[in-house]
């Protein structure tokens, strides 16, 4: 990999990385002041296209059009990504977090199976296994040290199981439409999957419950108001939002499925590392050193290969070996008499 490819990755990452703690922080900020999640994410997502919009008829940003073939292959991510979110909600309604915090580490693992069987990538390296790991240990420990995740029985984990299922094929099935669907600009991936995106949302609501509490707490009670902090509370939602649509189409593109989806439960445990430290004043020991387990188990991973690319590397090592090797018995044929060299540098340039 070379420096200029080092540090796209690493900039994507970041970026990505950034903008996913980010939305966690000032979504709950939202929720606090306006608690219809489905509803919020769905002005963020429309948000996101009104940005495309504006910014694509004045000639800031380029995008690709908007076509069928284009459309069929992020319909069907959409839908992943849609269900994921029904199954994390369904989850969260029997469970707690803890136990999708668990499952959700997992996810690394399944997907690292997909990457090798349909994605083109090689299996883990001893050491990359070990990392997912310890990394699913790490998130099992800190689970441990919640009451509730030792007292819940079976019918708790359907759901979680369920969300662990989706995410891990919308996490492969993402990675290979950005290799195969052939979209020129970074804002194609981010059109269509929010234009796709807001109809299942206002679904959400529906079952949710959220129109008939927002009508209730914002209309026939005249006492209720939204308060200004949250108008701009959900404004910043929103830029963050849009930030997320493009910083994570991006990283996607710079990096394998499972690479991906272990970004993301870093962000998570390292989110919920953060908040335990600063607001839980109860916060366990154990917990702490779970969650941290982690983080370690993230650096100690390394990235699959492509399929045949180490092989394709020892050839063009050998073929170089080989041919400086020859280079090198040719150089001694070659006279060093200053009247030899006009016919001596022919040769060389020849074996080069």
């Amino acid at each position: 990999m070379t420096s200029s490819v080092a540090h796209r990755v690493a900039m994507s990452v970041i970026l990505y990385s950034v903008c996913s703690s980010s939305l966690v922080l000032v979504n709950k900020l939202i929720l606090h002041h306006l608690p219809y999640p489905s509803l919020v994410i769905t002005v963020q997502l429309f948000a996101a296209l009104l940005f495309i919009v504006i910014a694509s008829s004045l000639g800031k940003i380029e995008r690709d059009p908007i076509k069928w073939a284009f459309v069929k292959p992020y319909l069907i991510y959409t839908f992943a990504f849609s269900l994921g979110v029904y199954c994390n909600m369904r989850s969260l309604s029997v469970s707690n977090v803890e136990t999708v915090i668990v499952f959700r580490a997992l996810a690394p693992l399944l997907v690292s199976v997909l990457d090798a069987l349909f994605l083109g990538r090689e299996w883990p390296s001893c050491r990359s296994w070990f990392a997912l790991l310890l990394i699913a240990f790490g998130a099992y420990g800190y689970a441990m040290t919640d009451e509730k995740f030792q007292t819940m029985g079976m019918n708790a984990y359907l759901w979680p199981f369920c969300y662990l299922c989706v995410i891990s094929f919308e996490m492969a099935y993402g990675k290979r439409i950005v290799s195969s669907v052939k979209l020129v600009t970074l804002t194609g991936p981010v059109l269509y999957t929010n234009m796709l995106g807001w109809p299942p949302m206002l679904v959400f609501a529906g079952m949710g419950g959220e129109y008939s509490r927002f009508w209730n707490n914002l209309w026939i009670d005249d006492n209720r108001f939204v308060e200004p902090v949250a108008w701009v509370l959900l404004c910043v939602g929103c830029v963050v939002g849009t930030a997320i649509g493009y910083s994570s189409w991006w990283c996607r593109g710079q990096v394998s499925a499972t690479s991906f989806t272990l970004i993301g439960v870093i962000n998570k445990c390292l989110t919920v590392l953060v908040n335990t430290l600063i607001w839980d004043q109860h916060a366990v020991p154990i917990g702490i050193a779970s969650l941290s387990l982690c983080l370690v188990g993230g650096a100690l991973y390394r990235q699959a290969p492509m399929r045949g690319a180490l092989a394709a590397a020892k050839n063009v090592g050998v073929q170089s070996t080989e041919k400086t090797d020859s280079t090198e018995t040719d150089e001694e044929m070659v006279p060093h008499s200053s009247s030899d060299n006009e016919e001596a540098v022919p040769l060389v340039r020849r074996t080069v």
